[in-house]
């Protein structure tokens, strides 16, 4: 196994005093992230500045691949640098890894991020940087966990699992790596020193996920069949993968993993499911069924279930709050605010993407973000950031212009 791994020098000046951000801590710890400390001491990390409230900012990337942070408490900006040639982006709430089709993967910490210690939270502001690269073969998935990250390369089907420790100061390295067939699959972690890797199946996709250990050995009797494995969620009960006959939920008891299966309904003829959202760390999570509605998930009950919707869905994402938010994002680019208990429409904002629909290579990189108060919702073409109020009948609270089309985006801080 060849993997490449480059640490970069660009970071943003020191961050100014922390300013106090509107959001509020979640009343229930599920909403919270599962950040380890690492540091010693109740909630000490070094290099790090302990606040009161979460820091919540919007990083994004243009088409020249520049990377921007928008404070979402004062509306600062700064530039971080450029990361050229990124055609996929994801985050575990502070970190956003940026892949390219060539294979290299770029890895941005956003200096800001949320520590769920179970009974209540820790904020945290740190400088932002951009860590360095990771080199493989084609669009790296990347799958973040509570013990780590993980990478896999489908064209080479080599995986690792990056130190979310070294991360934090600035390094990158691997603490597992494996080596499989190449196929359309994921490398994905547990909690401890475990993690998942599907295997290849005759059409190039996953049709079994296997346990490995943190030497990259496979763990005896620790497998599952899931064929066409598409899509995997980190929930509070444990790791979602997506089958063609339902969801695999992998949990670990006593250093063991132990598989579920969570079959779909009978008699549902829907679009299976291919990717999952949430608000981070909540049990319920929701998933585009085709063109004719959403699928929730709810892996404390292990059941799901089934919302039609009038308009096809692009996005979805569970809010997973008392009231039942869930938020989606139609195919005429408009923002719906449904409940999860009656199915009904609650709110529904004007077509925000009017451009953006117009342009395929734009949309594919649309993203729809939730955290307990807002949903964010970048539109490249017409240069702006939409804040959105799912508690409010999906009222655009904020609205936020960039220079360049923002084709990338997430938020960070939770």
């Amino acid at each position: 196994m060849l993997i490449t791994l480059t640490l970069t020098s660009c970071s943003a000046p020191d961050p100014a005093d922390p300013a106090p951000s509107t959001a509020t801590a979640a009343e229930d710890p599920a909403g919270g992230s599962a950040e380890p400390p690492l540091g010693d001491g109740h909630g000490a990390i070094d290099g790090a500045a302990e606040v009161a409230e979460p820091q919540l900012h919007l990083i994004t990337l243009d088409p020249a691949g520049s990377v921007e942070l928008l404070d979402l408490a004062d509306e600062t900006r700064t530039t971080l640098g450029e990361v050229p040639g990124t055609t996929a982006t994801s985050t575990d709430g502070r970190y956003l890894f940026a892949s390219s089709a060539e294979g290299t993967l770029t890895v941005i910490d956003s200096g800001v991020w949320t520590w769920d210690h179970e009974d209540h939270f820790h904020y945290y502001r740190a400088e932002p940087r951009i860590v360095g690269t990771v080199e493989g073969d084609g669009e790296a998935v990347v799958t973040p966990g509570d013990s780590g990250t993980g990478v896999f390369f489908p064209d080479s089907g080599e995986g690792m699992i990056l130190d979310k420790d070294a991360l934090g100061k600035g390094e990158i390295s691997t603490v597992t790596q494996v080596s499989t067939d190449p196929h359309t699959g994921m490398f994905v972690p547990l909690p401890g020193s475990l993690q998942l890797l599907t295997g290849a199946g005759p059409d190039g996709t996953g049709d079994t996920v296997q346990a490995y250990d943190a030497d990259g050995r496979a763990v005896p009797d620790a497998s599952a069949e899931c064929v066409d494995a598409q899509g995997t969620i980190t929930t509070r009960v444990g790791t979602v993968i997506g089958c063609d006959d339902g969801a695999l939920l992998a949990t670990v008891s006593n250093g063991d993993v132990e598989f579920e299966r969570i079959a779909y309904p009978a008699g549902i003829a829907v679009d299976r499911a291919t990717g999952f959202s949430a608000r981070k760390g909540r049990p319920t999570v929701a998933a585009v069924a085709g063109d004719q509605g959403l699928w929730l998930l709810d892996t404390r009950q292990r059941e799901w279930q089934f919302l039609a919707t009038e308009q096809p869905l692009r996005r979805v994402t569970a809010v997973d709050d008392r009231e039942g938010h869930v938020v989606a994002l139609t195919d005429a680019g408009t923002v719906l605010v449904l409940s999860s208990g009656t199915g009904e429409t609650i709110g529904e904002t004007e077509p925000l993407l009017e451009e953006t629909i117009a342009d395929p290579t734009l949309l594919d990189g649309v993203e729809l973000v939730t955290d307990q108060q807002r949903s964010y919702l970048n539109a490249p073409a017409e240069q702006q950031l939409y804040e959105i109020d799912f508690a409010d009948d999906a009222r655009i609270a904020r609205t936020f212009p960039t220079d360049d089309a923002p084709v990338f985006f997430t938020e960070t801080g939770r």
